[in-house]
């Protein structure tokens, strides 16, 4: 007798969980970037959202790889580098409507984009921006990126002599409203972060510090963990990386520390941000994320969060019909319009 096959357990959309995967990801096994993938089919699954609705948007690097694998059914884009910015406000004056889910890196953002993010956030464009940062430039083989640490040591790199650029604190003296850090095996803290950031009307500025386990595995590192011992360093070379489990932490209170045991047995201070910390206060936030620096944690959860500054759509009065439905007698003048005009410059 056969067993009757399970139901396939809808949402109220009237979407699988299935409907909302991607091609398979190509990135390295145990990738930071793998897991905030993951988290955004549980995220949109769980929020109902509509695929049609949703348009991905991505640069060039590691993390611009990471659209291809969530909502396989939504519009995509992968643009040049450091300028999906730009592709995504014409996109969003287009059809101002649509969800925006924009996923970087901290060479896309800190480096080449680091004019086209600072200029997204003063318009306010409705995007979550996902940073996925983990200081180094793993696709090119291991430079120092602009996120990464000072005084860092890399094998082929030698020492970074250069202070590393704080996205969160970038976002903010930038004139984001929402701006919030986590770490990608904090997978509650994750999912919670981003649904917020779909909820704010304007840019969401997420920095997911998303380990890589192929370079900057150094165990003073703040963005990795080191996966590989000296003796592998020859798979390395061959382009090999050795699968291992992604870190996954337990929940814990705010205003308390974790430690997080890395691969190579180095381990990570994570603080979550104080229950009474007042996310209102530009300064207060600028200030918990030096003071956090200074003693070397990395601070997560919703850094600041201001909702009163109005989206882009909403100070260009695009109005209710995005301009990509409007008929063409709408969006251009006509011939006599248009033969009335220039005969003023006659």
């Amino acid at each position: 007798m056969e067993r009757p096959t399970p139901a396939v357990k809808l949402n109220r959309a009237g979407f699988s969980k299935n409907d909302y995967v991607g091609s398979p990801s190509t990135l390295c096994k145990g990738c930071g970037h793998n897991s905030v993938a993951s988290q955004l089919i549980q995220i949109a699954y769980e929020l109902d959202l509509r695929p049609h609705e949703i348009i991905k948007l991505s640069g060039i690097g590691c993390s611009s790889k990471s659209p291809a694998y969530f909502l396989g059914q939504s519009h995509g884009f992968n643009s040049l580098h450091g300028r999906m910015p730009s592709l995504g406000t014409g996109a969003l004056v287009a059809n101002h409507t649509v969800r925006a889910i924009g996923i970087s890196g901290d060479g896309d953002t800190g480096s080449i984009g680091l004019g086209q993010f600072k200029h997204m956030l003063r318009r306010n464009v409705r995007m979550v921006y996902i940073v996925e940062n983990n200081g180094v430039y793993g696709l090119t083989k291991g430079q120092f990126s602009a996120t990464s640490d000072e005084g860092a040591k890399l094998k082929y790199a030698g020492t970074n002599p250069f202070p590393g650029i704080d996205i969160c604190m970038e976002a903010i003296v930038s004139g984001a409203g929402f701006v919030a850090r986590t770490f990608a095996g904090d997978a509650k803290q994750v999912r919670e972060v981003i649904k917020a950031g779909l909820s704010y009307r304007g840019t969401a500025v997420i920095d997911i510090i998303s380990p890589c386990v192929a370079f900057n595995d150094e165990p003073d590192s703040h963005h990795s963990y080191a996966y590989g011992r000296e003796h592998e360093q020859s798979l390395q070379e061959v382009g090999f990386i050795p699968a291992q489990d992604e870190i996954y932490i337990e929940d814990y209170d705010p205003g308390t520390t974790q430690l997080v045991e890395l691969h190579d047995g180095s381990r990570m201070t994570l603080r979550k941000i104080e229950a009474d910390f007042d996310q209102s206060d530009r300064l207060a936030g600028m200030a918990r994320l030096e003071r956090a620096n200074a003693a070397g944690e990395l601070l997560t959860g919703i850094v600041y969060y201001d909702d009163r500054r109005p989206n882009f759509a909403e100070l260009s009065e695009l109005g209710e019909t995005p301009l990509s439905m409007l008929p063409d007698t709408r969006l251009r003048p006509s011939a006599e319009q248009l033969k009335a005009f220039l005969a003023g410059y006659a």
